[in-house]
């Protein structure tokens, strides 16, 4: 299952309780306050899932946030745990699932996505364009689409009734969360951004954007879900990068710009994607975790 090329789009873990099953992830109820998160290489795009997946992504989502995991928890806590394979039922082959696998505790979740912006592009881009805001706060005069801010800004986001995220003012995140939790998300938020961007700087890559997510695990706020993988975040190359338009990215930009050319309206069910889409897509895939991790599968 986990071998170089190969392709899985649904888990079934016999004797595992199933807890959530997402976008990407499958997740599984391990009985000991913990769970089994495995990441398939289902990709979406504009909030649909579509049919053709790309192979080995979930293990680059996996790999990469384990890394980034590790190299983390002494800035924010997260919710990955060691590995336990006696955990599993018997049946279970570890070995077909570890690469695509994280043993995480169970947490409650908070119901935002932290985006942290260190340039405008994306929805960012599209709001100062219109309004000369981000978040719903000014911004200087005269920027250019790429631009960098002269400071990294943290721009929350919640789901609407259509399941787009919906950008909202830290005054806003404030009402719905609570001064308190609001202050503690971005300053995560923040921390986490300001590691990894000199790490993406030393790889020859600039970290555009990316977004987090948090839940209480024994009373503390943790990272949970996945964090900086192409997924989450907006990888530019350092060496092409030029102010003043769309950036080539390390994500499923080959994806996104397949299906603009086409009349679909963005609604369920996806069109299948070529197969030279799909081998772009997995090579920057694997191309971003061997340059920021230095991870080969």
């Amino acid at each position: 299952m986990t071998a170089p090329g190969t392709t899985l789009t649904s888990v079934e873990v016999q004797g595992l309780a199933v807890f959530r099953r997402g976008k990407v992830r499958d997740t599984f109820e391990l009985g000991d306050r913990t769970l089994l998160m495995v990441a398939t290489d289902r990709i979406s795009a504009f909030d649909v899932v579509l049919p053709t997946p790309i192979p080995d992504k979930g293990a680059v989502l996996t790999q990469m946030s384990r890394w980034w995991f590790a190299r983390t928890a002494d800035v924010v806590p997260n919710h990955l745990r060691d590995d336990d394979p006696t955990s599993l039922p018997a049946a279970v082959d570890w070995n077909a699932l570890r690469l695509r696998s994280m043993r995480v505790a169970r947490g409650e979740r908070v119901d935002i996505e932290c985006v942290v912006r260190g340039h405008l592009s994306g929805s960012g881009w599209r709001e100062y364009r219109e309004q000369g805001t981000l978040a719903g706060e000014p911004l200087p005069a005269g920027l250019a689409e790429s631009a960098r801010l002269a400071e990294p800004r943290f721009t929350p986001a919640i789901k609407s009734d259509d399941g787009h995220d919906e950008n909202i003012s830290r005054a806003q995140l404030a009402g719905i969360v609570g001064t308190d939790l609001a202050r503690r998300l971005e300053d995560a938020s923040l921390r986490l951004f300001a590691v990894a961007t000199p790490a993406a700087e030393a790889a020859g890559l600039i970290l555009a954007d990316t977004k987090f997510e948090f839940g209480w695990i024994d009373g503390r706020l943790c990272v949970i879900d996945e964090m900086l993988t192409p997924d989450s975040s907006r990888y530019w190359e350092a060496s092409q990068y030029r102010e003043g338009t769309s950036q080539p990215s390390f994500d499923k930009q080959f994806v996104r710009d397949y299906l603009e050319t086409l009349t679909w309206d963005k609604r369920p069910p996806g069109p299948e994607l070529p197969d030279e889409v799909v081998s772009r897509t997995r090579e920057k895939y694997l191309e971003a975790m061997r340059r920021l991790c230095g991870i080969t599968l």
